[in-house]
Formats: C-alpha cells, structure tokens, sequence
C-alpha cells in the first residue's frame, strides 16, 4: 500500500481548466519539488479549493502526495495529492530583477530538445521538462469548436453539497499552437498546442475587451510570439504530455528577460 508523503512544490503549471465527472472540473498542476525534482498534482479541482488554497504560479505550497501505483497514468512524475492537506508557503515568486527568484529555480533544472525528451519518455516515461527552443517560427491559430459538449455543460448545472453552482468557465473557440526548431536539428520544425491557463485568460479579458473572437486571438497571438518570444527574451517550454496519447503539448512559458552582457567598457 502505497503512503502519503509531504512534499514541498513550487507551482510553474496549471493548464486551463476542462470538465471532469469525478471532480466537476480539474486543472493540470505541475512544479518543482525541493529536491529539484518534477512532480504532477493530479487531479487538483483547483476552482473548487477554498481561497486559502488556491495557489498562483510560481508559488511553494506543501501537500501530501503518494505515487499514483493504481492508476494505469504510469508517467514517473504523476502523483496523487491530498486535496485537503494543500497549504500556501510565503508569496509567489517575484518576476523583479530579471525574474532572479525564479530563475535560481529553473535555471538549474535540466534543459532539453524536444526529441531528447521523447526519447527519455521511452526510456522512463519520464513526461515533464523543459525545451529551450533554438528558434520560434510562428504561433499558429486555429478556430475549433466554441462549446463544451453537453455531458460537460450538465455537470456544471450540478449542485453542490451546499445548494451552489459553478460558474463554467468558457470554453477557448481557439487553439493555439507553438511552432519552433530545437538545436539538434535546426531544419525540423515542432508544433506544439499550448494550454497554459494564462494565455486562456488573456483570451477571455480580450475578447471581453473588445467584443470580436479574432480580434481577441490576433491580440494573444501577439503576446506570445511578439512578445514573450522577442529577441531580449530567454525564452523556455513547461512541456509535458497529455495522458494517454502521450502527445507533447506546452503546458507553460518560462519567459526571464535575457541576461544583458558587460561590454569591455563596462567591466
């Protein structure tokens, strides 16, 4: 019988929020534990954890986890947690002085191509890591449906213990899909679909901004390719793969502004 261990985790991934009939509605949860390992919380119904447990990016919080041995996710970093032993450790992270906090985390943190980390998974199933693209080529948007499908839309008219309802978040009528080299193969272009909450939620502000679906992609298109991946951005992939087609997605951007070298004057 598998046991419960606590654990401290530095929260670097959450993926937009999907339907679940166990759980009404779950979010792909990744970080970093203390000992530099990657570690999935699955599943975390993070919408519906009290407010002193909803944790924000970048983030330690302390929770008990066991290894998920009954579940046929065999992917080495998968864990189960324990919902109601999620406590919040300190504040988030500081994006200040060029990201410094967060990058004495993930700088030391292993840096690979995108085949080198297929090639790990048929090794060890290893399902998390971090890909430094050699070069972005494009965002790629595509429009796919706008509805959740009708057994989702029901489980969120589902009542609560308490008589209360969950507010659905909208379903993104956009997919958004990273285009991009890696060094070991310079010609070979990836593409890789991104579901990092954050841009579903600039999504959503823009869009209620403006009023019009394109308008509001084009602006999150811009974000992030113009923007988080500039040339004055070291920019790296959260990527991991989605259970159980073990395809490889982007669950988040790491994105520190690029370190400025010391001219021979300066020095």
């Amino acid at each position: 019988m598998d046991e419960w261990t606590s654990e401290n985790v530095l929260i670097t991934v959450m993926t937009y929020p999907h339907p679940s009939r166990g759980y009404k509605e779950i979010v792909c949860t990744a970080g970093i534990n203390d000992k530099g390992e990657w570690v999935r919380l699955y599943p975390i119904d993070f919408r519906h954890r009290p407010k002193g447990q909803q944790f924000k990016k970048y983030q330690w919080i302390n929770v008990n986890l066991k290894t998920r041995a009954a579940s046929e996710d065999k992917r080495k970093e998968s864990r189960e947690p324990d919902l109601h032993s999620i406590s919040l450790i300190g504040q988030a992270l500081s994006s200040k002085n060029q990201w410094a906090d967060r990058r004495k985390i993930i700088d030391r943190m292993p840096h690979c191509t995108l085949e080198q980390l297929k090639s790990q998974y048929d090794v060890d199933k290893t399902s998390l890591g971090i890909v430094q693209p050699s070069k972005v080529h494009d965002l790629e948007v595509k429009r796919v449906e706008g509805e959740w499908k009708l057994q989702w839309k029901g489980l969120y008219a589902q009542l609560d213990l308490f008589g209360r309802t969950m507010l659905p978040l909208r379903k993104i009528p956009f997919k958004f899909s990273y285009i991009f080299s890696c060094a070991d193969d310079a010609s070979k272009r990836h593409t890789a679909m991104i579901e990092d909450w954050e841009l579903g939620a600039l999504w959503l502000n823009l869009y209620k901004e403006y009023g019009n679906e394109e308008l509001a992609a084009e602006k999150v298109k811009q974000k992030y390719l113009e923007e988080i991946c500039a040339p004055d951005k070291e920019t790296r992939f959260f990527m991991g793969t989605v259970y159980p087609y073990n395809s490889w997605v982007v669950l988040g951007v790491f994105w520190p502004p690029r370190k400025r070298q010391l001219s021979l004057l300066e020095g």
